[in-house]
């Protein structure tokens, strides 16, 4: 059966990577029809804005989206497209999968979790505002309805993989109201799935101890800006940003992502790496149970990633983006 999906091919490096992960997705043999719609710098150009409302309305009548790199100005410029998104739609779920793959180098083995992130409030709600001239506030905005949510989707996703534990990351000892709060939902949460083990680690700790010993943690739940930055934390660990899958989750739909971002240095230049994104396209496939299809891109990655005439420089080979398409594609057949 046909799924329509909306594609957004981002900005810099984007179409480029888009390009190849399609090209991918296709000959894996998935029956996907793809609705093409611009956002970010590219929509500006086009539109005079980053989030065109079509786009929006793509993703509502789909319920499914791949998204590529878009540019994010820093401290000033338009609000994350990223976050616009994740607000129209709620897609509340922001999740990583983290696996070593032995063909990409990395100081750790063994790493096998998955990081949930709640994507809907805390600080990223954007609720802030100068205090005079010489004072800027933000309000962490935490609520039982999103953190029960957020931390029941880890347990029912554990308990779907058949994983083992579930942490929760909090700095309820400081921030006792807001931090307080999620961690008094995760408990209460908790005592519904007795098949699973829980426990909760202070933050700052958990970073500390996802270094040491990452290979101890199976499903991790934060808030928002916790989960942003342990989640980048956790790529880090498995061998960066450029092969870590993205998935935003809500009740009624689903948006796909690379994580990395746009890199405008080398646009245009068939040098970027599309593994982060096809990755993201893999678990969309597996998210629309196209489950053979988003196997045999894996074992086909798994080809790819021996051979250094066949993958990008960042991975140590020597191909451009569309040679390391072509060769997962030559590798499925």
């Amino acid at each position: 059966m046909t799924k329509k999906v909306t594609l957004i091919p981002g900005d810099g490096i984007g179409p480029e990577i888009s390009s190849a992960v399609v090209s991918v997705i296709n000959a894996s043999g998935a029956d996907i029809d793809w609705e093409v719609f611009d956002a970010g710098l590219i929509a500006i150009e086009k539109y005079g804005d980053p989030l065109p409302e079509q786009v929006i309305e793509s993703l509502r009548r789909n319920k499914v989206g791949l998204k590529g790199p878009i540019t994010t100005p820093v401290g000033k410029g338009f609000r994350s497209v990223n976050v616009g998104l994740r607000k129209a739609l709620e897609l509340y779920a922001n999740i990583r999968h983290l696996k070593n793959m032995e063909q990409i180098a990395s100081r750790y083995s063994g790493i096998d979790m998955v990081i949930v992130r709640e994507n809907t409030e805390d600080l990223y709600a954007g609720v802030e505002h100068m205090v005079g001239k010489d004072a800027a506030e933000s309000v962490k905005i935490i609520t039982r309805q999103a953190s029960e949510r957020i931390c029941r989707y880890a347990f029912e996703l554990a308990r779907k993989e058949g994983r083992k534990k579930v942490t929760a990351g909090h700095k309820a000892n400081i921030l006792k109201f807001s931090d307080g709060l999620f961690l008094e939902c995760a408990r209460k949460v908790a005592q519904e799935y007795p098949d699973i083990q829980f426990e909760d680690r202070i933050v700052d700790a958990l970073c500390m101890n996802l270094v040491q010993f990452p290979e101890r943690f199976d499903v991790i739940v934060l808030p928002n800006l916790y989960g942003d930055i342990l989640s980048d934390l956790g790529a880090g660990l498995v061998g960066g940003l450029g092969v870590a899958p993205g998935a935003n989750i809500g009740e009624e739909g689903a948006l796909f992502e690379a994580i990395h971002g746009s890199a405008p240095d080398i646009a245009g230049q068939n040098k970027a790496n599309p593994l982060a994104m096809l990755l993201s396209g893999v678990e969309m496939l597996k998210y629309l149970n196209f489950e053979t299809e988003a196997k045999k891109i894996m074992a086909a990655i798994e080809i790819v990633l021996t051979q250094k005439d066949k993958i990008t420089p960042d991975l140590g080979g020597s191909a451009g983006t569309r040679e390391m398409a072509e060769a997962i594609i030559e590798a499925m057949m």
